[in-house]
């Protein structure tokens, strides 16, 4: 079965934040992190039938609900979630801000390693928290933990919590067994909690693997949180549903109750259904879309090589988001993308959004028909002359 990757989507006037919220005539938004495909058929004849019945009244969550996620990642990922360890919620951000507030105090450090996904920045700074770094390291443009920062971070007891963010957005690694392996055993040995945000894990390329944290380890299960979601993977981040898988019985009734108290322990009928749908027969289709995407990758690693040799992709092995390292131009990441934006129409995230080790850096968003792709590029090329010239 083949899908439609290729044809242009006229996003604008429907709502996108992507879309709707930049100005400017031909403007080319390659930032937020959706998609400018359809989701899956299945996912919108699922939707169509459920509209058709024209009642929206309280949501209840059917046991099918909970299989249809279960088979999805015991089937791809050999990791075996039972029903009782989950809890589900509006989003992966308010599974994370309320596993911080179950586990912390206010003052306690929580680790992350940037550059990383700017909502953990926020999600612990209003916990109360203190965000400590273990940088990653870019070495020859493959990003690399630092086990002996991350140990000497993890040794602190005020330190209660590593964000993992698995795959990693923006520098696109999947972490491997070894990686992970390392991970857990330092967080065990010095009492850290792990919370993985796991929400880009169908969207490794093809021929690499998502290993999910809690599936290496008995001990790993028991003392770790992992967030889901089909959201980022079946683009509908709008429908606003995601899971929190607790093993830990006291744990995740801490979890439950924060959930409650603040009042996001709800989600819609159509996230529901289009979850259902999305695991149960959107299968090939993700399997296209990652196909189509990691020939976007392929594509923008040689428009670079052959037309701007100055720009270094990053090595990476997930997400539609590539990290460009812009470090020779001479130019900071704010500014550039301020001129990409006031030049071209085209918008870019700096890398500073992400942490002061993404100064040099910024990210761009090919989940795009490849026209659209070559357009964004073109744009880039154009803007970036003055300071190749």
């Amino acid at each position: 079965m083949t899908f439609d990757f290729e044809t242009p989507i006229d996003r604008r006037g429907s709502g996108s934040y992507k879309w709707d919220s930049v100005e400017g005539e031909g403007a080319l938004p390659m930032w937020v992190a959706d998609m400018d495909f359809k989701t899956a058929p299945a996912v919108i004849t699922a939707l169509s039938q459920r509209v058709d019945h024209g009642v929206f009244g309280y949501t209840h969550v059917p046991d099918a609900y909970y299989a249809a996620v279960t088979s999805w990642f015991a089937r791809r990922y050999q990791f075996k979630i039972e029903k009782e360890w989950m809890l589900y919620t509006s989003g992966v951000v308010p599974a994370i801000s309320a596993v911080i507030r179950s586990l912390t105090e206010e003052g306690d450090q929580v680790l992350v390693q940037t550059p990383v996904y700017n909502c953990f920045f926020s999600s612990i700074r209003n916990m109360g928290c203190e965000a400590v770094d273990n940088p990653l390291i870019n070495l020859n443009g493959y990003y690399q933990i630092d086990f002996d920062d991350l140990e000497s971070k993890l040794a602190n007891p005020r330190l209660k919590v590593m964000l993992l963010c698995n795959p990693h957005n923006p520098v696109g690694r999947s972490w491997t067994r070894d990686e992970l392996m390392q991970i857990g055993r330092l967080c065990l040995q010095y009492g850290v909690t792990v919370v993985s945000d796991e929400i880009h894990c169908d969207l490794v390329f093809p021929g690499v693997e998502h290993i999910a944290f809690a599936s290496l380890s008995t001990d790993f299960l028991e003392t770790s949180v992992t967030c889901l979601a089909p959201t980022k993977s079946f683009n509908m981040a709008g429908l606003q549903i995601a899971n929190i898988v607790v093993k830990n019985t006291e744990l995740r009734e801490k979890i439950d109750k924060s959930l409650n108290v603040h009042e996001v322990c709800d989600v819609n009928p159509f996230g529901v259904i289009a979850s259902m749908a999305a695991y149960n027969e959107g299968e090939a289709w993700l399997n296209g879309l990652r196909r189509y995407l990691h020939t976007n990758y392929l594509t923008i690693e040689n428009y670079l090589a052959d037309d701007l040799p100055q720009l270094k992709l990053t090595s990476q092995e997930a997400t539609y988001l590539a990290w460009l390292d812009i470090r020779a131009l001479g130019v900071r990441s704010d500014r550039l993308t301020k001129d990409l934006a006031e030049r071209e129409a085209l918008f870019v995230n700096s890398g500073t959004l992400y942490g002061e080790a993404g100064e040099g850096y910024l990210r761009l968003n090919f989940a795009c028909p490849r026209s659209v792709l070559m357009e964004g590029l073109e744009r880039l090329s154009r803007a970036l002359q003055p300071y190749i010239t």
